[in-house]
């Protein structure tokens, strides 16, 4: 079976790696471990956090709430609690929005390039 380059095959990711995923600090990650109760990443034998696919979901949809949308923590909670489906459908379509603009950008700088 050929290897699928689009499959990520990492299991377990460090806070400074999913830090830097979102632009935010490994502060503010741990906050949100503290605020958003879904967010349990799994702690080795120093605890050093080690967070999953599914928490890296979890923060996605927090951060479009609170850092993209501009929410408030409670209103967040609020709302995921309420309508946990909607929030993750919502964040998913903002990611894709977000795809298709970078690349809609690097076509129009290859097509200045040309002209």
């Amino acid at each position: 079976m050929p290897l699928n380059p689009s499959k990520n095959l990492k299991k377990f990711y460090s806070i400074g790696e999913v830090a830097e995923m979102f632009g935010v600090t490994e502060t503010l990650l741990r906050f949100w471990e503290k605020e958003f109760p879904t967010i349990q990443p799994r702690k080795s034998g120093r605890n050093v956090r080690q967070y999953t696919q599914e928490d890296i979901d979890e923060i996605r949809v927090i951060h479009n709430m609170v850092k993209v949308r501009g929410m408030k923590l409670a209103a967040a909670r609020t709302a995921i609690a309420k309508n946990r489906s909607k929030e993750n459908t919502t964040t998913e379509l903002m990611n894709k929005l977000q795809e298709i603009r970078s690349e809609l950008l690097a076509i129009k700088k290859e097509l200045e390039t040309i002209a």
